[in-house]
């Protein structure tokens, strides 16, 4: 598994201790690659290094029929998405980018990530971001350090869905050229732009097996909300199948200005259930402008973009904040087959009951 983190890294260190819980010391828009195996219980990491050789760079370029300048500076990100869209390709699984919440230190966000790749059957790469893993003992000052470093962290976040959205396009170009080739030779001779552009559609659709979603958890929701402010966020941009803002520990008033901006290939969803016990926590945490928290409120679902999902009257749900693995799914077929079907670029709703009132979509 590879992870992506603005965190400070410790490089003397080994496994899973390399791992600080401050922002890195270059500052918080720094990101690093990190190589993760799980050996038994026990995590081996390996540093990524920062930049390919020139050597590197033309064995992609040649394996991947990659359409790139190979005497300009590329990273070893490049060499990572190649890998991951290969193995993605080939073992005919999605690619989940895996955005964590508050009290997640680094074995809480793999347990998770492993969790998803294990019950969704995804390739999961994690961005984290420097929660502190407190728990909630650790009480307001833990929260609202949290709350900081995510807003911290936003240009991170940002940075990364640039990269996501670089590297897919160098991914798909010559596929995309092919596709298109073919598309004119089948009209031939005829000249009809208009038949050649819909068949060129029909063929990238079928072609397009991979898909990449986004799932953002908690706090984690907090972040993406800060990566859309800037006007010019790669975060806004078209990049995802899906979204999921799953429990979103950010303020209900207001929020369709910032979740308007994400745009998606095919669903954005709002995850909702009323009684979980970690948003009806930070709901009482004091701090500027702390209101009612958009994935524990049933009114004002008013974003246009948004498909807005109700669990909380679903058997096994609960108070659970985590209901997308443990045992709210393993207890409930329908809410496992909601968030796969929601994970891996979907239709999630079609299964439940529309309530036209509040505008949401019930899972009972």
């Amino acid at each position: 598994m590879y992870v992506v983190t603005n965190r400070e890294i410790h490089q003397r260190r080994q496994g899973l201790k390399i791992f600080g819980k401050t922002p890195s010391t270059a500052g918080p828009n720094e990101l690093r690659l990190v190589q993760i195996t799980k050996q038994d219980s026990n995590y081996q990491t390996v540093l990524l290094k920062d930049r390919l050789t020139r050597n590197e760079v033309r064995e992609l370029k040649q394996r991947y029929e990659l359409d790139i300048d190979d005497s300009q500076e590329w990273f070893a990100s490049l060499r990572v998405a190649c890998e991951l869209m290969d193995q993605a390709a080939r073992e005919q699984r999605h690619l989940l980018i895996f955005v964590h919440g508050y009290n997640n230190d680094m074995k809480d966000v793999l347990e998770t990530a492993e969790a998803l790749e294990s019950l969704y059957d995804l390739i999961v790469v994690p961005f984290s971001w420097p929660a502190n893993g407190g728990g909630p003992i650790s009480g307001t000052s833990a929260y609202l350090r949290d709350k900081q470093d995510a807003r911290a962290s936003m240009d991170a976040l940002d940075r990364f869905m640039g990269k996501i959205a670089q590297y897919h396009d160098v991914l798909t170009k010559a596929r995309r050229e092919r596709l298109w080739n073919k598309a004119v030779t089948e009209d031939e001779d005829r000249g009809n732009w208009q038949e050649v552009h819909a068949r060129y559609s029909e063929l990238l659709a079928r072609d397009c097996a991979v898909k990449i979603n986004l799932m953002c958890h908690s706090m984690g929701n907090y972040v993406l909300k800060y990566a859309l402010q800037p006007s010019a966020a790669a975060a806004s941009n078209l990049i995802f199948d899906n979204v999921l803002l799953v429990a979103a520990d950010a303020n209900n008033p207001g929020h369709e200005r910032w979740v308007e901006r994400i745009q998606v290939r095919n669903r954005l969803y709002v995850i909702i259930n009323e009684n979980d016990f970690a948003l009806e926590w930070s709901r009482r945490k004091p701090g500027e402008a702390q209101r009612v928290r958009l994935g524990h409120y049933l009114r004002n679902l008013v974003a246009r973009n948004a498909y807005y999902l109700d669990v909380t009257h679903a058997p096994g749900i609960g108070k659970s904040h985590g209901y997308f693995m443990g045992q709210p799914v393993a207890n409930n077929p329908q809410l496992k087959a909601l968030f796969r079907a929601a994970l891996t670029g979907g239709c999630a709703e079609d299964a439940l009951t529309y309530a036209p009132d509040l505008n949401v979509y019930r899972l009972t």
